[in-house]
């Protein structure tokens, strides 16, 4: 265990196996945020791979200094759990393929009441809100494919007979908004604890993170509206975020960039929309892994090389998965750059965590409808 008060240079640690592969490329990344200044520690995590500078997949603990460009533009993208009124007996994939549609247009109906629920102030961009974007983002009908722990399960108050929905979306435009700004005023450079630019950024951050909850609520109700069913949340949270936290009485910033926190009870691992998720409880003190766990499968190949590799394959091929799950998505390239063989093992990551001792499997949740871009109203 890292002894975090008495370091000489930052800590630079990956947990995973030998047999989980991790490009060289994300581990160089990784290596590169642990030499910046007031960097004490920096994680990557089984889904560990490259991105524009910074991996995804990863944390960073900081002292006096944070780095929001370690959490990205999309500030506050999250996932969000809930358990639906609809009795998986009663699933009509057919039919609710049909209805399910134009969750991309602006929703209409008032926006303020899901605002208010969360404490997210207004903003510039309120029109994205309830609208699930583009990229690795959507919101997926599931079934409860097998309970592994059936006490933690009973703990969650949660229902076998009832069909979950999950979602996964940001602050959108608002997040890139509040990036380019500090892009344009600051480059890269930290912000050091007690300057007005750390107090800004913060306070536009945490609206950030409230709104993009705001967003994921929206985006469940609107989904679950069109096939004329509810839903009760079971959980929220973040994968893109800084957090003010104490560890031995000494104050520090933690980052995660495409990294679910491990210190707020269960979470849920998603797989590809053609493979399993996993419901998880963190266990452990989860210091060395920096409260985080891995947010998802990790991707193996870059967009483009998805897009090339999937030329010979038709749209059709690609809306029904093996586990028989249908895909909703209109635009070609997000089909092909999303397509399940464009990401890692996620039985592998689950894996890595379990060996750990990090996380224990509460249950596994087999993808029905996965929406992404579907067409409009």
């Amino acid at each position: 265990m890292t002894n975090l008060n008495n370091f000489d240079h930052a800590t630079v640690r990956i947990i995973a196996s030998s047999k989980t592969w991790i490009e060289s490329e994300a581990v160089s990344q990784l290596k590169n945020v642990a030499k910046k200044e007031g960097i004490c520690v920096a994680v990557g995590l089984p889904d560990l791979h490259p991105g524009n500078g910074i991996p995804v997949g990863a944390a960073f603990l900081s002292k006096d200094i944070i780095y929001p460009h370690l959490i990205g533009s999309d500030i506050g993208c999250g996932i969000g759990l809930w358990q639906t009124d609809i009795l998986t007996h009663k699933a009509k994939p057919d039919k609710w393929i049909k209805l399910l549609h134009g969750l991309e247009i602006e929703w209409q109906e008032g926006k303020d009441e899901w605002l208010n629920a969360v404490g997210a102030q207004s903003t510039l961009f309120d029109n994205s809100l309830g609208t699930i974007g583009h990229g690795n983002h959507f919101a997926e009908l599931q079934e409860i494919e097998k309970i592994i722990d059936h006490q933690l399960f009973s703990d969650l108050k949660l229902d076998k007979s009832f069909l979950m929905l999950l979602v996964h979306s940001g602050s959108r435009r608002l997040g890139q908004y509040i990036f380019d700004s500090y892009l344009d005023q600051n480059n890269v450079q930290g912000l050091l604890e007690g300057t007005t630019a750390l107090e800004q950024y913060l306070a536009l951050h945490d609206n950030a993170v409230r709104w993009a909850k705001a967003n994921r609520a929206l985006i469940s109700y609107r989904f679950l509206n069109l096939i004329k069913a509810n839903g009760q949340k079971i959980l929220d949270v973040e994968h893109n975020i800084v957090n003010s936290i104490n560890i031995d009485e000494v104050h520090y910033w933690l980052h995660r960039k495409g990294a679910v926190p491990s210190n707020c009870g269960a979470v849920v691992i998603p797989g590809s929309r053609g493979s399993y998720s996993y419901l998880v409880q963190p266990i452990g003190n989860q210091l060395d892994n920096l409260f985080s766990l891995a947010h998802g499968a990790g991707r193996k190949w870059k967009r483009s090389d998805a897009r090339q590799k999937f030329t010979k394959y038709k749209k059709e091929d690609l809306i029904k998965t093996a586990l028989g799950g249908r895909v909703i998505c209109e635009d070609k390239n997000l089909l092909f750059e999303e397509a399940p063989e464009a990401y890692k093992k996620i039985d592998s990551i689950i894996k890595d965590l379990v060996e750990f001792g990090l996380i224990k499997i509460i249950a596994i949740l087999k993808p029905i409808i996965t929406y992404k871009v579907g067409r409009p109203k």
